[in-house]
């Protein structure tokens, strides 16, 4: 198998990492049929595609045999970010039928972790996700591997990350403190239960953690009040749990 070096991995504070672990152990009682999950958000920005790395690396720590998928086949940060130098080939590759998967899947120097990058940018990429091959490589993975997390673009923005969606098993919207409204929010969710994607919860990223009391104290006082009562059963009963300060 191909292979590439992670490196620069970003160095988690203790707060941070208990966050990440909490958001696994928690994906991990949703229940064992739950393998094909989706990371997407509102907006670029919002640190969505950190979330979805270090979330990944971290159930790959835990012992599972995870596959890390870059499906923003529009604007890829991934090997720019972890300064990856040697990895050429990618999704768009294999759905366009240029390569084989195994012309396309890297191991990676964090144990038990694979990665599939996305590739050139195509001229048509909501088609390519939207394609039988996609879905067929999706139900070759859930039997390859314990969990195959995919990256997609916002769903505000484009189509992308609902085609991908409609394919999964579930769904983890990445939500930047401040930076979005709750109508936005509302707006993603309502795409997402339009595809039939079961919602697994939200991560809260870029969260000032100037003092445990000002963060719990705003968290709960903020989000109970309105999450909670927008967003019914999913977010009522998932929504504090999962957390991240992605800077």
């Amino acid at each position: 198998m191909l292979s590439v070096n992670i490196n620069k991995m970003a160095k988690l504070d203790s707060q941070v990492n208990e966050a990440y672990k909490r958001l696994r152990t928690n994906v991990q009682l949703c229940g064992d049929d739950v393998k094909t999950i989706v990371i997407t958000s509102n907006i670029p920005n919002e640190g969505k595609s950190s979330v979805a790395f270090n979330f990944a690396a971290s159930m790959a720590e835990s012992g599972k045999k995870v596959v890390f998928m870059d499906c923003d086949l529009r604007k890829s940060v991934l090997i720019g970010r972890y300064k990856i130098k040697n990895a050429i080939k990618g999704l768009t590759h294999y759905l366009s039928g240029l390569n084989d998967f195994d012309e396309i899947v890297y191991e990676t120097n964090l144990p038990n972790m694979h990665i599939v990058f996305s590739g050139p940018v195509p001229p048509n990429p909501a088609e390519l996700l939207g394609s039988g091959k996609f879905k067929s490589l999706l139900g070759k993975l859930r039997n390859s591997y314990d969990y195959v997390i995919l990256d997609t673009p916002p769903v505000g923005s484009v189509i992308d990350g609902i085609i991908v969606a409609q394919q999964c098993d579930g769904a983890i919207m990445v939500v930047s403190h401040a930076e979005v409204s709750v109508k936005m929010v509302q707006n993603t969710k309502a795409q997402l239960d339009k595809c039939d994607c079961k919602i697994l919860g939200a991560v809260l990223n870029k969260v000032p953690m100037a003092g445990n009391s000002y963060y719990g104290k705003y968290y709960g006082k903020y989000y109970g009040k309105y999450y909670g009562k927008y967003y019914g059963k999913y977010y009522g009963k998932y929504y504090g749990k999962y957390d991240s300060n992605d800077e």
